[in-house]
Order: structure tokens, then C-alpha cells, then sequence
């Protein structure tokens, strides 16, 4: 797996090299943002870590770009800063995950193993057939290739094709935000419950519309998928 690294501090890389050296991970390192965009573009990656804050061009920019031009990598944020607004923020600009510093490299390698192992081979709950149809949807596990009403959605990140699938898998059943965090992203995410929340939002505005946005809000609990009723007050 290669991944490109991008982030100013260099006390920050040395720690994540010596993990991924354990973990057999090809990585490569860029302390600044411009050139480490540019690095982004020349190279072929798995998976990208970018911090927030860096000289030239900050994180955030970095994603935003990099989601504009229409590329699903998989992305994780490291940020110092942790507020929820900060966080919501990175998350819409097209991150799939963030590590907030002070943060224990244990818990950045699973991150990344939870979003690689299933960019790669699926969830480990691996569904019946690698295509499921829907009344309205056509979505393929191992092509990694959503299709509504027949025709091809193109800019989901690897996380919202991830949320897509199981609720597709799951139509009208109701899940709380805990269960999404645990059977989709992998791992317990504790006290950050409004990713689900920020990745719901998304998908709604990318394959939704106003009077179908298959995201339905269960007040008091979480969310279902249903492609067979309207918006009411979601």
C-alpha cells in the first residue's frame, strides 16, 4: 500500500513512519501543502493523510480540490483543532475520516485499515452477491460502481459508497448513529457521532433530491433507507 503523507511536522512523520515500517506501508512524506498536492498528482496512491494546518496550502483546500476533480482516494484528516465545527468541516469538504492530535498512532493504523480493508475487499460482513439491486439503485461491491435509475453516480467518496451499501442492504431498517459508526466505518468512534450526521447530509445532496431523499430521520434514534416514501420533516 502506498500512501502519501502530508504534514509540517516532522517529529508527527517520524512516528507515523516507524508504525507503518511494522505495518509494510510504502510512505512518503511532504512538509509543505502546494507541494504536497503536487506530489498527490504525480504519483499513484491508496490512501492519503493530510493535516489541517500546513504552509502553502492548508488540508482542507487540499480535499476540497482533490474531491472538485472528481477522485474518490480515501482521505484522512489529522487536526489539531477539535471542535465539532471543525471537524463537520473537514468531513464536507470530502474527508473520510480525522484524527484529532494529540493522537496514538495504534489508533491512526486503525483507522487506516478500517477504510483500506474496505476499499479493497469489501466489508468483512460480506454480503450474499458483490451486486445488489434495489427498486431504484444497481450497486456493485467489487466494481466499486453505483448506478440510479440507471444511470452512473460518479462522485461518491469511499466512505458514502460504504454507507450506501449497507443501507441498501438494510432497506426501512432503522439504525442508530452508534451502529453506522461501528458496522461501517469499523472501529468505535467515540464522541463523534455527527460524522454519520455530515456523511447522511452528503449523500442526500448528491443522489437526493428535494421530494426523495432515501435518508429518512427517525427522530430519537438514527436513520433508515427507503426509497419508497417521500420527505416529510427530515
Amino acid at each position: 500500500m502506498n500512501v502519501l503523507v502530508i504534514e509540517d511536522n516532522e517529529s508527527v512523520c517520524s512516528m507515523i513512519e516507524m508504525f507503518f515500517s511494522k505495518e509494510k506501508i510504502n510512505g512518503e512524506y511532504v512538509h509543505d501543502g502546494v507541494q504536497g498536492y503536487n506530489r498527490y498528482k504525480e504519483g499513484q496512491w491508496d490512501l492519503l493523510i493530510i493535516d489541517w494546518m500546513l504552509p502553502g496550502m492548508d488540508g482542507v483546500t487540499i480535499c476540497r480540490k482533490i474531491r472538485e476533480e472528481g477522485d474518490s482516494i480515501p482521505i484522512i484528516m489529522l487536526t489539531a483543532k477539535d471542535s465539532e465545527s471543525d471537524q463537520v468541516l473537514g468531513l464536507e469538504m470530502g474527508a473520510d475520516d480525522y484524527v484529532t492530535k494529540p493522537f496514538s498512532p495504534l489508533a491512526l493504523m486503525a483507522r487506516i485499515k478500517a477504510i483500506t480493508r474496505r476499499v479493497r475487499t469489501g466489508s468483512q460482513e460480506k454480503p450474499e452477491k458483490g451486486l445488489l439491486e434495489t427498486q431504484l439503485f444497481k450497486i456493485s461491491k467489487e466494481k466499486r460502481e453505483v448506478y440510479l435509475n440507471g444511470d452512473p453516480v460518479t462522485n461518491l467518496t469511499p466512505k458514502e459508497f460504504e454507507l450506501l451499501y449497507y443501507f441498501a442492504q438494510h432497506p426501512k431498517q432503522v439504525f442508530t448513529r452508534e451502529q453506522l459508526l461501528d458496522r461501517v466505518w469499523g472501529y468505535q468512534f467515540y464522541g463523534d457521532e455527527r460524522t454519520v450526521d455530515v456523511h447522511i447530509k452528503r449523500l442526500r445532496k448528491k443522489i437526493g433530491t428535494d421530494n426523495q431523499p432515501f435518508f429518512h430521520t427517525v427522530w430519537g434514534v438514527g436513520y433508515k433507507f427507503d426509497e419508497t416514501i417521500q420527505a416529510n420533516e427530515d
